[in-house]
């Protein structure tokens, strides 16, 4: 680990409780992977595994109060369901907290919860590693989504999303509109891609 991602590290630690520590080094070092397999800035991977979720351990009504503090946006969604905001207020806190200034970072950061239509190769790393690095609870299809992760990024990207709206709806938890948003856009490249 450079001493950059190292001095990160150490600053992180003092916000994040024991598990979601572990789980973001779980985060870095799986997007690390991911960056190595698809020819993509391992750097930039892990820093912006490394932060991902520098915003979750904020109790959610500090949480709403920073976004309205610092003019970040808060949908009818978020309101109900506070802890999505981590991933706005993560970038926030990443660019002012922790001098990141690469945009792909903070991007990657801000959409790793709903993701979004037209994701950058790094976007979809840490939506990915995110949802399967090695200390994640077994989901159910994740050998699958682990195996597509090395071997058709889109196709892994499109199984979490399936399955993420499966358990949402299952669960009666609110949906993010960018999150069927993201589905539907992924579904459409696919079914072109089969197509052809």
């Amino acid at each position: 680990m450079n001493e950059h991602i190292s001095k990160i590290s150490r600053k992180l630690k003092k916000y994040l409780d024991r598990d979601r520590y572990d789980h973001t080094m779980g985060v870095m070092y799986t997007a690390a992977s991911l960056a190595m397999c698809h020819g993509t800035d391992i750097e930039q991977a892990m820093i912006a595994g490394l932060l991902h979720d520098c915003a979750k351990c904020i109790p959610s009504a500090k949480k709403i109060r920073m976004c309205d503090k610092y003019h970040l946006s808060v949908s009818e969604v978020e309101l109900k369901n506070p802890s999505l905001l981590h991933a706005k207020l993560g970038a926030f806190i990443a660019a002012k907290k922790y001098h990141i200034e690469d945009r792909e970072i903070i991007n990657a950061i801000a959409s790793h919860t709903t993701g979004k239509p037209e994701m950058t190769m790094l976007e979809k790393i840490i939506y990915i590693a995110d949802y399967m690095e090695p200390g994640r609870k077994e989901l159910p299809n994740m050998a699958v989504v682990r195996k597509l992760a090395y071997t058709d990024i889109d196709q892994c990207l499109y199984r979490i999303l399936e399955d993420s709206l499966t358990y949402l709806a299952s669960r009666n938890i609110p949906l993010d509109p960018m999150t069927e948003k993201t589905y539907q856009y992924y579904r459409q490249i696919l079914k072109k891609e089969e197509e052809m």
